[in-house]
């Protein structure tokens, strides 16, 4: 069978059924178990940090939000989900009826966020809790890597300006609008999606092609023509044909000629191909001997973080970077490995953890219903570390606090000049959105304020610093108890 859907690229789309099939399959067994009713908790979390980083910046809450406020089941999803008849009619009419319900809490967007510590957590109804999965983790670990790679290129940048170039080169539409949102959060001043700057209210910039340049008999008619039609905002595509010989001194004429005389000084040039550290140190002292020294370079051209910290430490002569298909695919390391596993459930005796073990002590889970602390230093409020405790823990300010290392045990610290802040916040109570989502330059703003607050240390692109994860002692126990219980029941 065929069903026929007509998804438009900017208009709301129903993403209901954008799931893993085993979801549903598992869905109908709950429910042909009479477990559909169990309480489940889950956690998001990801094990390791792309490129080697020392940290992430939380993104894509906003439309996590979007989708679980939207989930229905269209009749043409049951008449689908039918002809495969592989689910029970009660479960079908259970999906028609289908009402969202869960608890969610989620780590603000802008927050550094690092390995093991719930992103989200889902509390509700094990169908609806395990439906969602496809869509929590497909949402936060695609922003998340924008966001964070952003991040990482924006400060190698050292204070100049980023603007995200990638559209053309995404992962498909929402690659690309998804992740133009994310790149600023990240750190970038604009996008060229415009689109994006539509839909989140985010700057959106760009001037012309070569194939403009292309266009005209001369490169001077180009840039004359432009310069006419945009004297105020005229910046000018300088490598068509030679940057030094051509581009530059044609930008220059039509700058005394043109601009000069109607009172307008030029924005910029951009170079997008050819050694950057040597054109734009010429490229420099030729706009200034002109008398131009307010007139910007920018350059673009397959350009990451390595690549600007090089050139910056070349001594390039560079006011803005145009970043595209590096950053918006995260080419370096295109996967942020995001997984949703279930850590508790509620029975009569109350919340009952769960654990997954393997052989790879890094995907041992963390079980039970869980919080997390973030611990500062008072006088220099500096990230010290983060503390992940059971639900009812509270951290009493004012008295001395031990932090541990998880694995390496004996590796410990007292700490007395300290604040906390609780990082999750509930989004969603019984099924209902509970929370307003910052503006994306708000959720920006966030994330430059909060990423100084990490140490230097571990901000470094090679072998950061580990930032401490830590266990609280409760659900350190509790974790090994658990291990204990369960290699002692399969010996």
């Amino acid at each position: 069978m065929t069903i026929n859907y007509k998804f438009d690229v900017r208009n709301s789309r129903n993403l209901t059924m954008l799931v893993d099939f085993y979801e549903l399959t598992m869905g109908n067994g709950y429910f042909r178990d009479g477990l559909n009713d169990k309480i489940a908790y889950f956690d998001m979390f990801f094990r390791r940090v792309p490129d080697g980083g020392g940290y992430c910046i939380m993104a894509g809450v906003e439309q996590l939000i979007e989708y679980l406020s939207n989930l229905k089941f269209l009749k043409e999803d049951i008449q689908y989900l039918r002809s495969k008849e592989i689910f029970c009619e009660e479960f079908l009419d259970y999906l028609e009826n289908f009402e969202f319900t869960c608890d969610v809490w989620a780590i603000p967007e802008g927050n550094p966020v690092f390995p093991n510590e719930p992103l989200v957590t889902v509390r509700g109804p094990i169908i609806q809790a395990q439906f969602i999965e496809t869509m929590i983790l497909l949402t936060i670990n695609h922003q998340t890597l924008i966001a964070t790679k952003a991040n990482r290129i924006c400060r190698a940048a050292q204070g100049r300006t980023v603007m995200e170039f990638g559209s053309r080169r995404a992962q498909g539409y929402d690659g690309a609008i998804y992740g133009a949102r994310a790149s600023i959060i990240g750190g970038c001043s604009s996008t060229a999606c415009t689109i994006a700057e539509e839909m989140f209210n985010i700057p959106a910039s760009g001037t012309m092609a070569h194939s403009w340049v292309q266009l005209y008999s001369t490169e001077y008619e180009a840039f004359k023509a432009w310069a006419e039609i945009y004297p105020d905002n005229c910046v000018f595509l300088v490598d068509t044909y030679n940057v030094l010989k051509s581009g530059i001194p044609n930008a220059i004429k039509i700058f005394d000629k043109v601009l000069k005389p109607k009172g307008y000084r030029p924005k910029a040039i951009r170079i997008d191909s050819g050694d950057i550290t040597y054109l734009t140190k010429r490229s420099r002292e030729m706009l200034d001997n002109a008398g131009y020294e307010d007139c910007k370079i920018i350059v673009s051209n397959a350009l990451d973080e390595h690549i600007i910290r090089d050139v910056v430490n070349q001594g390039a002569q560079i006011d803005a970077f145009g970043v595209g298909e590096r950053l918006i695919t995260a080419k370096s390391e295109p996967v942020f490995g995001g997984v949703y596993k279930l850590v508790a459930v509620e029975s009569a005796i109350g919340i009952e953890p769960r654990i997954k073990i393997s052989e790879n002590e890094e995907k041992i889970t963390n079980p039970g219903f869980k919080k997390i602390y973030r611990i500062f230093d008072k006088d220099s409020h500096m990230a010290i570390a983060d503390i992940i405790g059971l639900h009812n823990e509270i951290i009493k300010e004012g008295e001395p606090l031990e932090i541990f290392d998880p694995i390496y045990t004996w590796k410990r610290k007292k700490i007395t000049n300290y604040y906390v802040k609780e990082l999750q916040v509930k989004i969603f109570d019984k099924g209902k959105s509970v929370y307003k989502s910052p503006s994306v330059m708000e959720i920006k703003d966030l994330a430059i304020k909060e990423t100084e607050k990490l140490w230097p240390e571990v901000l470094r692109f090679e072998n950061p610093h580990s930032y401490y994860i830590d266990l609280s002692n409760n659900l350190w126990n509790l974790k090994h108890s658990l291990l204990h219980k369960y290699t002692d029941m399969y010996k």
